[in-house]
């Protein structure tokens, strides 16, 4: 009987993960040794006999960045369409593994840092601790600054806090505003590519397998809430940089 899964894959090392440095919308390359990683992973885990069969994928999406569409090219999925960020397809039809689609989504794009874009969480504490905050965490605060500053609060999901340092009000992205956009994906993948396969006999030919490449915090995320558990909970998966993981 047909199982369909969902392989999340958090995207190879940059210099900003190799030193904790937290990386939201900043584009960053893949390190020579995350390039490397990231190509083993592919050739132990994707293959006809390997735990991510490309033909059985039904779908793929990935993060806008770059850093995570480099990962996807390295994984080997030789996908019959060419990827949406590139002028041609680098091989042949001969070599095609995959009829699935790749889907650029904005819904997995990794947590936008604000403030904290660039910092490393001791460089947080240390910030937070000289300004009176209580200690961050960020499936309970989410971050200030976000996608935007502001000077008023228009939603009940985003609060305020005032910065000493630079005399502005910054609007805090909150973890409501990560889960609104995690669960829309979520809704799309079981209605869209999983829902009509489950239980159906593998002979038929049907999978339902999907594939997301992106960051570490959302895809964490995104398993805490394929689970239906809130953020701010807390969340115990750890996923380092081209980590696998099976939903």
């Amino acid at each position: 009987m047909t199982t369909p899964r969902v392989f999340i894959i958090r995207h190879g090392e940059t210099e900003w993960s190799l030193n904790g440095r937290h990386t939201g919308t900043t584009e960053l390359p893949l390190t020579s040794n995350g390039e490397k990683r990231i190509l083993a992973t592919g050739q132990a885990l994707v293959g006809a006999n390997r735990l991510i069969v490309p033909a059985q994928l039904s779908h793929i999406y990935v993060s806008p960045r770059r850093r995570a569409q480099r990962t996807l090219e390295l994984l080997g999925l030789c996908c019959a369409e060419k990827f949406p960020w590139q002028d041609e397809r680098t091989h042949t039809d001969e070599e095609i593994r995959t009829n699935a689609k790749v889907q650029v989504t904005d819904d997995i794009r990794e947590w936008d840092y604000g403030k904290y874009e660039g910092l490393t969480s001791a460089q947080i504490r240390e910030q937070r601790k000289k300004s009176g905050e209580a200690v961050w965490d960020i499936w309970r605060d989410g971050c200030p600054g976000g996608e935007y500053v502001q000077s008023f609060v228009s939603e009940t999901r985003t609060k305020e806090i005032k910065s000493t340092d630079v005399g502005i009000h910054y609007h805090i992205r909150s973890p409501k505003d990560v889960t609104e956009r995690l669960d829309r994906l979520i809704d799309e993948i079981r209605s869209k590519y999983q829902k009509d396969v489950i239980g159906k006999q593998k002979s038929e030919g049907v999978s339902g397998d999907v594939l997301v490449v992106a960051h570490g915090h959302v895809l964490r995320a995104f398993a805490m809430r394929w689970i239906n558990q809130e953020l701010t909970n807390g969340v115990s998966l750890l996923l380092d940089a081209g980590g696998v993981g099976t939903l």
